[in-house]
């Protein structure tokens, strides 16, 4: 009779939350990272150099990193739909702002703002979902979530550039243009969010009786199982072995992936294409990208395993990077940038079930966001790295060298330190286990 039960709820729970939640994740990172194509004239107008740029666009993850934590014990308090909701409606209105930035330091402090706006989304819908998919779920829905990431890449990319060409319209140049119209859905779907977001199953209507009871049971036994075998309360989760290798293991993974994808426009330019053309190439890595992360978190799911996933898409990343250096200015380069896309966002889904394996509660909410803090400091030093090194040589293959080492020293943490169970109970067996 549960495994019926669970599967008519599940396939409820994924159709109502997954789709919404990939969207507004879609818009967060759009809004995220069009300063790369914004830069492809914007640092002319506003005085950046590389450096400057690199550094500047970066300052978003200081202000993300500073209330990244609180936003999300927030969260776990007053619940996802009024928070999220916030979220969404303050970083679409600071977005829009970016059109109206006059030079490098107006443009550091509104990336700063973004980034306190921000902080709290992503986390909060890691923890979100372990308020509705057991854990055998958990890294196809962090896919599946995440899998908005790659595709605001891909389809953002022709889409930014596109706007790009509006300039003159409204006496705006057109980098101005993009960052307008790019801010206006955020707004409204952030308005929407409130309306639609369930905070905890026992409140969700949209599920029947029966329906509710099964899921508000199964996920409070396997909170209590965690509770019991790791007991890891709100002050240890900060500096509990676990979470520190996981946030230096982020760390890595962020750096190398933000530090080339900062640049990605910049270095496709590099090749003789258009700003048109850039968007369209643009797409190629990132579209592939989407595929492995889908593909990498039915795999780790399938297999029960968390580890060895995290591992060889690490070392994926790793390789691509080092192609992408030594092939610098030519097209091979662009089949380099794929490959590190590949192992970029294949991480996504074993990583982001990792955490859940040894924390609940406030206690999973504050260790969550401060990997996910932690990690993301890596948007200010990836897009650094990659800058200075071409101020100081003139080339972009220093920078991507540098960006390999770190996803390198993250493959590394995988395979000797990040210690997690194998098994993943899965279908009949984690019914069982909720009896």
């Amino acid at each position: 009779m549960e495994p019926a039960i669970e599967r008519a709820t599940m396939r409820k729970v994924y159709l109502r939350i997954l789709p919404f939640a990939a969207l507004t994740y879609f818009f967060c990172y759009l809004d995220r990272i069009n300063v790369g194509f914004a830069a492809l004239t914007m640092n002319k107008d506003l005085g950046l150099d590389a450096a400057n740029y690199g550094m500047a666009a970066g300052f978003f993850f200081w202000g993300y990193v500073l209330v990244e934590v609180p936003s999300n014990i927030v969260l776990e308090k007053l619940g996802a739909r009024l928070w999220i909701a916030r979220i969404m409606v303050t970083w679409g209105l600071i977005s829009g702002a970016t059109a109206f930035c006059t030079g490098p330091y107006s443009f550091m402090a509104v990336r700063f703002l973004l980034g306190l706006a921000e902080a709290g989304l992503f986390p909060g819908f890691v923890l979100y979902f372990t308020y509705w998919f057991p854990k055998h779920h958990r890294a196809r829905i962090n896919s599946g979530f995440t899998l908005a990431l790659p595709i605001a890449v891909a389809l953002g990319a022709p889409v930014s550039t596109a706007l790009l060409g509006l300039d003159g319209l409204w006496g705006l140049k057109g980098w101005q243009c993009m960052y307008l119209f790019e801010a206006v859905p955020t707004v409204l779907i952030g308005v929407v969010v409130f309306f639609y977001l369930t905070d905890k199953p026992e409140k969700a209507t949209w599920l029947t009786t029966e329906q509710q009871q099964w899921l508000a049971a199964h996920i409070a036994h396997e909170q209590r199982s965690v509770a019991a075998e790791h007991n890891v309360g709100l002050w240890r989760s900060f500096w509990d072995p676990r979470v520190v290798l996981l946030s230096i293991n982020y760390l890595g993974i962020v750096t190398a992936s933000l530090g080339m994808l900062l640049f990605l426009p910049q270095i496709v330019k590099q090749l003789g294409v258009s700003n048109m053309e850039v968007g369209w190439i643009t797409m190629i890595p990132y579209a592939c990208g989407a595929v492995s992360m889908v593909v990498c978190g039915r795999i780790s799911d399938r297999l029960g395993d968390r580890r060895w996933s995290l591992f060889w898409t690490c070392v994926i990343s790793t390789a691509g990077l080092v192609i992408a250096g030594m092939t610098v200015g030519t097209w091979w380069a662009l089949v380099g940038m794929t490959i590190a896309a590949i192992g970029f966002y294949g991480t996504k889904g074993p990583f982001w079930s990792i955490p859940s394996m040894w924390l609940t509660g406030t206690a999973a909410a504050a260790g969550i966001a401060w990997i996910n803090s932690i990690g993301n400091l890596g948007g200010f030093f990836g897009p650094t790295l990659v800058g200075w090194a071409k101020n100081i040589t003139g080339s972009f293959a220093g920078g991507l060298y540098a960006l390999a080492v770190c996803a390198l020293v993250s493959a590394v943490i995988s395979l000797f330190w990040i210690r997690v169970p194998r098994t993943v109970q899965t279908g009949a067996a984690a019914a069982a286990a909720a009896e």
